[in-house]
């Protein structure tokens, strides 16, 4: 029986800065790395550059990324860690109970993100074009599949654990595959965002009546 092959290491940079110098540096590379992506598409983007967006030494891009794709994972990061707190302060506004407020408001929130800031999109796509890529952008949304299973917890308190985690993975995958889809041309964004709506909502309305049984 062959082994299955071990999963690709996460793409992490060599080095995060300590240093409020050494911080705005590395978040100057990172946000002239978003705007360069925005503006050529994953392919064609270099740490050359990068570099010459953010009026830095080549070098000084190497010392903290080793190539692109572990600029565009820490994007990924970026953008994931910026939704996991605004999902943490639509949390607390609204009781985890009344979840079809809640689901409804965060989704309109995202939704917005995705239409105004076109980076979103060039980010997510980024990271789906190699297994390594891929797998770190997995273990980032898992991240975040963690916290939106905590918030369900009310919502199935009958359910196991494991259940419930896969379910916040399905729901964050899928909300993150149709919002892609609804800023691509020539889908009508806010009927897409609708149908998003509706199939998440009917998901969970759909394990709430089997929880209850």
């Amino acid at each position: 029986m062959t082994e299955p092959e071990p999963a690709p290491e996460p793409l992490v940079p060599r080095k995060r800065p300590t240093q409020e110098r050494s911080r705005r540096t590395f978040e100057a590379i990172l946000t002239s790395a978003r705007d360069v992506l925005t503006d050529v598409g994953f392919e064609s983007l270099t740490c050359e550059q990068i570099a010459q967006r953010a009026e830095l030494p080549i070098g000084t891009i190497y010392q903290y990324f080793a190539n692109k794709y572990v600029v565009v994972c820490e994007l990924d990061r970026q953008d994931t860690t910026a939704v996991s707190e605004e999902l943490s302060a639509f949390a607390s506004e609204i009781p985890s109970l009344q979840w079809p407020q809640l689901l409804e408001k965060f989704l309109d929130h995202l939704a917005d993100l995705w239409r105004t800031d076109p980076s979103r999109r060039a980010v997510w796509l980024a990271v789906q074009s190699t297994p390594a890529t891929r797998a770190t952008a997995s273990i980032t949304e898992k991240i975040l599949a963690e916290q939106v299973a905590r918030i369900l917890a009310p919502l199935t308190p009958t359910s196991e654990r494991d259940r419930r985690q896969m379910m916040a993975e399905v729901l964050v995958h899928a909300a993150y595959s149709l919002l892609s889809f609804s800023v691509q041309a020539p889908h009508d964004h806010d009927s897409v965002v609708g149908e998003l709506k509706r199939m998440l909502a009917g998901y969970l309305l759909l394990e709430e009546s089997v929880d209850r049984v």
